[in-house]
């Protein structure tokens, strides 16, 4: 089901133009601690030291990689540049739903611009990703925020101290996760008053209005805040409660929700980041990113009724009636894959009924029945496995016949 459903999403991205890439998935542990963010580094990373004394990590994430090799290979590329992957990644944490030690990824990403034309390609390709899943726009919505919307929020508005920035926002990502009653704890700790608190309380929960108390210079800074005010707007809802974890992130943050009442969770995000190349070089490369992983997605397939059925595993298969005609069936099957039909020839010696049996279940539509007297008179038996009719034809017209049985009625 991975296989076919990747598929759709790969032939959509590259209809935009991304190229696509691989890397290595051992790293050094410090790109992740640098970057990552402390869950990650601290909590869930896979490390281990080399046989040289060099601390490695299983990749918990593919874009920290992505931007060591775009910092590597600058000198040979055309800015902007669009990459994507498909890659594997390990976090340790408790398997529960949504979540597995290891998982599969899509990451795409946009390198070497700042222009807010990126977030709208970006949520572009997001609804057009969603819709060769089959998914209408009644189950899923896309929410962003700005990381400078949200700094302006918290000092200029709040009042909070600079220096504790990161924790307060760290806060506003786990509003709805904990009670209100941990949230006032918390925030009291980082020396937020009951009135800050509520004014907080009250600035986020005000969704979109919150960009009119903004200041001009933040919303100056913020793309997001120009692709809400531009023909993208439709793409995406402003929600201030969208903070992402990892550290890297410093302009514009989406989240992509379930809207099922089944699997009210976000699927995937991503995110603006201004220097992460940075760890790599000295040549300033803005990115813009998001990454789709299989496990949530394989929750909101199965919710909403769009898991694909299982594909065919062959259109066609070969079938001797003697074993001694094994060479003569992998000669026709040799002429049919080159012909684009999947064939498959059997391994071990079984009579014709348990052979066409197999046939069907593996998919097939098509069995080409090779006999010791029609094979003396240049002819094969073609049978229809779902019609259950059969004709005999000529070996020489024989593909032609079979890629016509397979055409769709």
């Amino acid at each position: 089901m991975r296989q076919q459903v990747f598929h759709r999403l790969f032939e959509t991205i590259e209809k935009y133009g991304y190229a696509r890439y691989d890397g290595p998935i051992l790293e050094p542990a410090e790109i992740y601690e640098a970057k990552s963010g402390q869950e990650i580094a601290d909590q869930q990373l896979y490390s281990l030291v080399d046989r040289g004394g060099r601390r490695l990590a299983l990749r918990p994430e593919m874009t920290p990689s992505a931007a060591r090799m775009i910092a590597g290979n600058a000198g040979k590329l055309q800015f902007p540049v669009r990459w994507y992957c498909n890659v594997n990644c390990h976090r340790y944490e408790r398997p529960q739903r949504g979540r597995l030690r290891e998982h599969w990824q899509i990451n795409v990403d946009v390198f070497g611009s700042d222009s807010p034309n990126c977030e709208i390609e970006i949520f572009e390709l997001i609804h057009d990703m969603m819709s060769a899943l089959g998914a209408t726009k009644d189950m899923w919505v896309l929410r962003a925020s700005d990381r400078v919307i949200l700094e302006s929020i918290l000092i200029d508005i709040v009042g909070v101290e600079r220096e504790k920035l990161a924790p307060a926002s760290s806060l506003i990502d786990r509003w709805a996760k904990v009670p209100r009653e941990r949230l006032v704890a918390d925030a009291e700790e980082l020396g937020i008053d009951d009135k800050q608190f509520h004014r907080l309380e009250e600035v986020l929960q005000s969704g979109q209005d919150v960009l009119g108390e903004i200041s001009p210079d933040a919303l100056s800074r913020s793309n997001l805040a120009t692709v809400l005010k531009g023909e993208a707007k439709d793409l995406v809802k402003f929600d201030p409660f969208i903070v992402r974890g990892l550290q890297y992130y410093t302009g514009t943050v989406f989240e992509v929700f379930d809207l099922h009442p089944d699997n009210t969770r976000s699927l995937f995000g991503g995110g603006r980041y201004s220097d992460l190349a940075g760890l790599f070089t000295t040549q300033r490369i803005p990115g813009i990113g998001f990454g789709m992983g299989d496990v949530t997605l394989h929750d909101f397939l199965s919710v909403h009724g769009l898991r694909p059925q299982p594909g065919a595993e062959v259109d066609a298969a070969v079938v001797p009636i003697d074993d001694s005609l094994m060479p003569e069936c992998r000669e026709l099957a040799r002429r049919l894959r080159q012909e684009g039909v999947r064939t498959s020839v059997p391994i071990e010696p079984r009579k014709l009924g348990k052979e066409l049996v197999r046939a069907s279940q593996d998919g097939a539509r098509v069995a080409v029945i090779v006999g010791v007297r029609e094979w003396e008179r240049d002819v094969v038996i073609v049978r229809d496995l779902v019609a259950q009719e059969q004709v005999e034809v000529p070996v020489a017209e024989f593909t032609q016949r079979v890629k016509a049985a397979l055409q769709p009625a």
